[in-house]
């Protein structure tokens, strides 16, 4: 009988183990790519996890801001986004004020100056910073995984269909340049990555 209580015991202990072991592996703190991150979403309170919504699509990530001399590239983003979503590509906006705070301060306010001024339908987030120490964890990783971080606003990150950061470009490079566009094709003419 005492032998059987100590094995029903340590049965238990092995169980909450590999339970423990399983929760930790899968902690959001931690996250594995690029796309394993949540975002709200600009001006409201609904949570975006990347992953789960444009896992699998061709992303590209832009940090944005409402002030700047490169605002109207918003144009060439939302065209993209409207013309290439069928095939899998999202635009994914992210305002930010880390440089000359060109971003308004109120997301209401961001929100709507680019529908009202750009027509902005492409999926747009909370305000963030993209660099120095208080940068999101998803900058810190697109600037390690390319040797780049933002210099200023509009720059771009190309993630593929597997997660894995494609390429990235300055400001001054416009959304719709040839070697933009060019990138993205090769991305979406890749297979979708089976389901986990």
């Amino acid at each position: 009988m005492r032998g059987n209580r100590w094995f029903w015991r340590m049965a238990l202990v092995v169980g909450v183990t590999l339970v423990a072991g399983a929760a930790f592996a899968q902690d959001p703190a931690a996250p594995r790519g690029v796309l394993d991150h949540q975002f709200r979403q600009l001006a409201v309170r609904e949570t975006v996890d990347l992953r789960s919504t444009y896992g699998g699509d061709v992303v590209l990530i832009v940090n944005t801001a409402s002030k700047c001399g490169f605002t109207p590239q918003y144009e060439a983003l939302e065209a993209m986004h409207a013309r290439l979503r069928p095939r899998g590509f999202a635009v994914l906006g992210f305002p930010s004020g880390d440089f000359k705070e060109q971003e308004f301060e109120d997301e209401a306010a961001i929100q709507e100056f680019c529908t009202l001024t750009y027509g902005v339908k492409f999926p747009m987030f909370q305000k963030v910073h993209v660099v120095g120490p208080e940068a999101t964890p998803m900058y810190k990783q697109l600037a390690e995984a390319t040797g780049q971080a933002p210099q200023w606003n509009f720059h771009k990150y190309l993630v593929g269909r597997d997660g894995r950061v494609l390429g990235q470009w300055g400001s001054r490079t416009k959304p719709d340049a040839p070697e933009i566009l060019a990138a993205i094709e090769r991305a979406l003419a890749a297979p979708r990555p089976a389901a986990r």
